[in-house]
């Protein structure tokens, strides 16, 4: 009785969790058992021959995958029947049942590995199925699945770690890699085949041709599966970077393209350049023909641009690779170089907004994302100080450009300003000649005032014109290279100093025109070409000074009885040295600077001539006539010099002179009543000490003299 005792109450347990006997679980047990032990068999021999010895096998592992899930939901039935409830009430059967409770999972263990490996064998054949009819997104999605099962995380994780561990494992390893690599290798070769790249090179130029099927169904599906297989896109953009999009920026291109006429054709892009290194003579290509040009390369290439995934396109993974240099050559190269460089060029400009429907252009086709890439949108947002560094840039070069031309080519300017009109109202400029040069340098600065403001910068907080700035640059600029440029000629040739003298008054007068204009630095600057022109002009007046008195050095006299040839000779040269210089000054210099620097020149020429004179000692009769001819020649010549003769009276020593001659020719009494006990005529231009000098050279030491000089006080 007590050995059946456990029997009734497991029977009865039974019962309560289903009615089956303990003898009945066991024989289905056993039973599930072999069948699986035979399934294993068949199934491991299916996978040697597929992943070990490679055998021939046309078995299809469906057949294996439905017997796997029968076996496997058998397996789990039994599970459920033999409940914990009943497990717990027993104790050697419990044993028994929970041995083949472990045996249970570890067959349904090794069915999930079989079904792992069915899985991946019928997928495989999945795989060349899809070859076959040539649907290569049916193959990109079963590599994908493959690579899941093989490497991911699909299977659980004791499936997974006993799989790794199996023979066959790197054998499906090399298969999945093989059919990955195939399946790239095809994809690149339908690719290339439906767009064809090529570039033939010459000696000094190159031909590259784009040809895109339009067969875009195709195209796109060759495209779709190769862009999301791990493909590397280096090739491609290195090719459109290096033969097209640096050329279309940097050189001139002829391009071509013709579009496809049907299904079977091809859109076609061919671009010729010359690979000779761009010289400082070759001609950039204009920004609008560059823009052009792209959008002939983004118009060949469309076919291929379909989306990848989520918002990526096919462009969008070429932009990556090629955007940024793209972008810095398009505004390095070609869009600053485009700013305008004039106020013309500028209000005619279309040049913003074709950046900005250019930029549209790239954001539309993904090759660009403009909240990113902002190298065309700074561009425009700059432009105005693109531009006005451009046009500073241009005026410069033209003010150095005026700079480096000659003096001589000279101008008239205010023709109907006479002097006398000039001293009536001072804010008229006199009548002269300045270099043509300088008045292109005016009309210069009058093209920067006139420019209008409001349309090329804002005005700054003080509402002076920016641009005014730079005419304080260009005057400056002319202040200190002009002397230096032309050193050489401002020296030697006494024109090019008086013309740079009128260049400076012009200049100065044009700046007190337009003190109004905000001009930078304006009395500075006026100041300073009053000084610049000032010293120059007395440089050569001073040199022209030395030249005369150069002359008057050999002034000697050969005997101290006669005057001789020598001193006539001299007194002439001299004339004639200040005739040439009129010759070269009379129409140039302003009237009143003309008379005022001849006045200058004859009173050095005078005074000099005087002081000679008053070195001799002892004057004859003879001498004193002669003395009384050669100033008389000075007398007579000297009002030739100037446009109205009785400006030289202007000359300080000009009396002095005219007196000279006279007291040379005078009697002793007349010289003593010129005198006048210091109140007669010659008290103006003579002191008493040269009176009396001159009366003891003159005249014999008599009691006359004697008392003609006592009167000399």
């Amino acid at each position: 009785m007590a050995a059946t005792a456990p029997r009734i109450k497991l029977e009865e347990v039974f019962q309560e969790n289903g009615g089956a006997s303990v003898e009945g679980t066991k024989a289905a047990i056993s039973k599930v058992l072999t069948r699986t032990e035979r399934f294993q068999v068949r199934v491991r021999k299916h996978i040697d021959e597929n992943y070990t010895e490679f055998m021939p096998n046309h078995t299809s592992p469906d057949i294996y995958l439905e017997e796997s899930v029968s076996l496997d939901r058998e397996i789990h039935d039994l599970l459920e029947t033999v409940g914990t409830e009943g497990l717990g009430a027993m104790d050697e059967a419990h044993n028994k049942l929970a041995a083949s409770g472990r045996e249970l999972r570890e067959v349904v263990l090794g069915l999930g590995i079989s079904e792992l490996v069915l899985k991946i064998d019928q997928l495989f054949q999945c795989v060349e199925e899809a070859k076959v009819t040539k649907d290569y997104l049916v193959v990109l999605d079963l590599v994908g699945r493959l690579q899941g099962l093989i490497y991911g995380e699909e299977a659980p994780p004791d499936v997974r770690r006993v799989f790794q561990a199996l023979d066959c494992y790197e054998t499906v390893k090399v298969k999945y890699l093989v059919q990955a690599h195939l399946l790239q290798q095809n994809l690149q070769e339908r690719f290339d085949r439906l767009v064809q790249l090529q570039c033939k090179s010459f000696p000094t130029s190159r031909c590259v041709t784009l040809q895109v099927s339009s067969d875009e169904a195709q195209l796109q599906d060759i495209v779709q599966a190769l862009f999301q297989e791990r493909y590397n896109p280096v090739r491609l953009c290195d090719f459109l970077l290096e033969n097209c999009i640096e050329p279309l920026i940097l050189r001139p291109v002829m391009a071509q393209f013709s579009e496809a006429a049907g299904s079977d054709s091809f859109s076609q892009l061919s671009l010729s350049y010359s690979t000779k290194e761009p010289g400082s003579a070759q001609l950039r290509p204009s920004y609008k023909q560059v823009l052009e040009h792209f959008r002939l390369l983004l118009q060949t290439l469309a076919g291929i641009n379909c989306n990848v995934s989520g918002d990526q396109h096919v462009f969008t993974i070429i932009g990556e690779h090629v955007k940024d240099r793209m972008l810095q050559l398009l505004v390095e190269e070609c869009l600053i170089p485009a700013v305008p460089e004039t106020m013309e060029e500028y209000q005619s400009s279309t040049l913003c907004e074709d950046v900005t429907n250019f930029e549209h252009l790239l954001a539309d086709a993904f090759l660009i994302n403009p909240e990113e890439d902002r190298a065309l949108g700074q561009f425009v947002e700059q432009y105005e100080t693109y531009y006005r560094n451009r046009l500073f840039a241009r005026v410069l070069e033209t003010a150095r450009e005026i700079i480096q031309r000659d003096l001589q080519d000279m101008v008239l300017v205010a023709p109907n300003n006479l002097a006398s009109d000039v001293a009536g109202d001072p804010f008229l400029f006199p009548r002269c000649m300045i270099s043509k040069s300088a008045q292109d340098f005016v009309k210069l600065m009058d093209r920067i005032l006139r420019q209008p403001v409001d349309k090329v910068v804002a005005e700054d907080e003080e509402g002076t014109d920016p641009l005014a700035g730079v005419i304080s640059i260009m005057l400056q600029a002319y202040i200190d290279e002009v002397p230096v440029v032309h050193r050489k000629l401002l020296d030697s040739i006494p024109q090019q100093s008086v013309l740079f003298y009128n260049n400076c008054m012009y200049f100065n007068h044009w700046v007190a025109q337009h003190a109004n204009k905000g001009i930078d630095s304006l009395p500075a600057l006026a100041k300073a070409l009053q000084v610049t022109g000032q010293k120059q002009f007395r440089v050569q007046v001073s040199y022209q000074t030395s030249i005369l008195m150069d002359i008057l050095q050999g002034f000697e006299f050969e005997s101290p009885h006669t005057l001789g040839t020598g001193p006539l000779k001299l007194v002439r040269q001299c004339l004639r040295q200040l005739e040439l210089l009129k010759n070269v000054w009379h129409n140039v210099l302003p009237e009143m600077a003309y008379n005022s620097t001849f006045c200058e020149l004859l009173n050095a020429f005078s005074v000099e001539l005087i002081r000679r004179v008053f070195t001799l000692r002892d004057i004859s009769a003879t001498m004193a006539c002669e003395l009384s001819d050669l100033i008389d020649v000075v007398l007579q010549k000297a009002p030739g010099l100037f446009r109205e003769p009785h400006e030289v009276m202007q000359v300080r020593s000009w009396l002095k002179l005219q007196q000279l001659k006279a007291m040379m020719n005078a009697s002793l009494k007349e010289i003593t009543e010129l005198w006048c006990d210091g109140a007669g005529p010659l008290t103006a231009s003579y002191k008493a000490d040269e009176i009396r000098h001159l009366i003891r050279a003159l005249f014999q030491d008599t009691d006359r003299r004697v008392k003609a000089i006592s009167q000399i006080v």
